[in-house]
């Protein structure tokens, strides 16, 4: 057997092309388009890349995306009052801060200082319980484009054994949670779980979110399952060179699984998609009060 590749920066596509939509209809019925603000702190590379990703994102798909850049130096009270700024503001529908924060601030205080309402990335703590009661709310987007990969898988979750390896708040619980949803039987595991590999093998749909590279490998996998593999790891090659790998030993595991994500390609080009999904979801709810799903 060998493994239909599910194509993620297609269905982002997709994804974008729906909320381009959504976001048109917003602008004719209320006369304005939904705003998305990002908030980094610091000189990180690698969140610089993602925000400024974000922002042009949320500009293409017609939405007023802004990018705060604040220095490294910043105070929980310099940030608390930006963020003061955009809960207060009408015209702001998202606020997303870029993780990690400079070690002198509280990454706690900062999530919970967000309003729920406008918390598009999910992690506030009221957001993070109307998910696990299955209430409607603002739920984290890697997760959301793991569904999304495994609609267009076509995967039957009901009744099926979903195994998630990986235990954080960003990807590991909420992905446990939503699959629940969906009336899966779940399992979470982590890098010290036991005898990971024989729960492995029991798994119908694998999400794999541990941060190891390769760590799940091709034996691991049952006949069949379908692989979602969050995974982004730079792996060092001879001669100094890096490539990206996942969690999943990829060539290995396609040959065991009926579908599996490539990285890149996979679950990384969903999760900006999904961000962009939740901001015109945050705006259409604020407006008008309507929960009903994009």
């Amino acid at each position: 057997m060998t493994a239909v590749i599910l194509d993620g920066s297609g269905l982002a596509q997709t994804l974008r092309a729906e909320v381009r939509n959504g976001v048109d209809a917003f602008k004719s019925r209320h006369g304005r388009v939904p705003g998305l603000d990002v908030v980094l702190v610091g000189e990180d590379p690698a969140s610089q890349v993602y925000t400024r990703n974000k922002e042009k994102a949320s500009n293409e798909v017609g939405m007023r995306g802004r990018l705060h850049k604040l220095p490294a130096t910043t105070t929980d009270t310099e940030l608390h009052a930006l963020l003061d700024r955009l809960n207060a503001d009408d015209d702001v529908d998202g606020i997303l801060v870029q993780l990690p924060l400079p070690p002198q601030l509280s990454e706690k205080k900062v999530l919970d200082l967000i309003l729920p309402t406008k918390d598009v990335d999910g992690f506030h703590p009221v957001n993070v319980g109307l998910l696990a009661s299955g209430r409607p709310g603002l739920a984290p987007c890697t997760p959301l484009g793991c569904m999304r990969l495994l609609a267009l898988a076509k995967v039957d979750l009901r009744g099926a054994r979903a195994l998630v390896v990986g235990r954080s708040n960003i990807v590991g619980k909420p992905a446990a949670q939503m699959l629940l949803a969906e009336h899966a039987t779940v399992t979470i595991a982590h890098s010290q779980t036991r005898d990971l590999p024989d729960l492995c093998r029991e798994a119908d749909v694998l999400i794999a979110a541990v941060g190891r590279p390769q760590m799940i490998r091709g034996a691991w996998i049952k006949e069949g399952a379908v692989l979602i593999d969050v995974g982004i790891n730079r792996q060092l090659l001879p001669g100094g060179k890096t490539r990206l790998v996942g969690d999943v030993c990829f060539d290995e595991a396609k040959e065991r699984a009926s579908a599996i994500t490539p990285v890149p390609g996979g679950v990384g080009p969903m999760t900006i998609a999904a961000l962009l999904a939740n901001a015109l979801r945050a705006a259409t709810r604020r407006t008008t009060g309507d929960h009903a799903e994009l």
